[in-house]
C-alpha cells in the first residue's frame, strides 16, 4: 500500500542526497520515478543537487503545478519531491490523492521551519497529512542535534526579520540546536557561523 512520506530537517542534513539515493534505488530495479524540485530555487539549474556533488534532472514546480494531473497519468513507481516546504496546502492534498487513488508512493523532502522558527506552509500541511514522518538529522556547532536554522548577513549578524523565502546555502544559513538558535536570536550573533563557509 502506497504512503505519503515527509522527510524533514534543518539545512545541511542531507535531504537532497537521501532523495537522490531513493531515486537511484528505484532506477537500479528498473522502476520509473518522477522527481520534482521548486522552481524558485535555481541554484542547481533545474536539477536536484546535493552538497556532496551528485545531482539529477527534475521537473520544476511552483504554486500552479497540479501534481495529480502530472503524476497520475504517467503511473510512476514513486514520486519524489525536493524542497517540499514550498508546496501549497492544495498540492499536499493532490499528492495525497496520488497516493490514495493512484496507489503511488510519494516521498517529500524539505525544511520544517524557517529562519524565524516558523513552519513553512508546505511543511505544516505535510506534518498534518503525511502517513510517515521522519526527521533527518544534522548537528549544531556544539555537537547536539540541530533542529533550527538562522539566516545570517555577510558580517555574521543574525537576521530576525525579512521575507520567509530567500534562497541560499551555507553562506546564509546555519543549522543550530534550539538553545543556540534562541541565543543567536537574542544576541543577534551566531556562534556557529564562519565567514569562509
Amino acid at each position: 500500500m502506497a504512503k505519503l512520506f515527509f522527510y524533514y530537517s534543518t539545512m545541511n542534513a542531507g535531504k537532497s542526497t537521501a532523495l537522490l539515493q531513493a531515486a537511484h534505488n528505484y532506477a537500479e530495479r528498473g522502476m520509473t520515478t518522477m522527481l520534482f524540485t521548486a522552481k524558485l530555487d535555481d541554484r542547481a539549474g533545474g536539477r536536484i543537487g546535493s552538497r556532496i556533488g551528485i545531482d539529477a534532472e527534475a521537473i520544476p514546480f511552483d504554486a500552479a503545478t497540479d501534481f495529480w494531473n502530472l503524476c497520475a497519468p504517467r503511473k510512476p513507481h514513486c514520486v519524489l519531491i525536493d524542497e517540499a516546504q514550498f508546496l501549497t496546502k492544495e498540492q499536499v492534498r493532490q499528492l495525497s490523492q496520488v497516493v490514495d487513488e493512484a496507489d503511488t508512493p510519494v516521498m517529500c523532502y524539505g525544511l520544517r521551519t524557517d529562519f524565524r522558527g516558523e513552519l513553512f506552509a508546505g511543511s505544516a500541511a505535510l506534518l498534518a497529512w503525511a502517513d510517515t514522518l521522519a526527521e533527518l538529522k544534522t548537528i549544531c556547532c556544539c555537537g547536539k542535534k540541530a533542529t533550527m536554522v538562522v539566516r545570517v548577513a555577510p558580517d555574521g549578524t543574525v537576521e530576525r526579520e525579512g521575507k520567509q523565502v530567500e534562497i541560499g546555502g551555507n553562506d546564509r544559513y546555519v543549522p543550530l540546536c534550539r538553545r543556540h538558535f534562541s541565543e543567536s536570536i537574542r544576541t543577534g550573533r551566531c556562534t556557529g557561523w564562519k565567514a569562509d563557509s
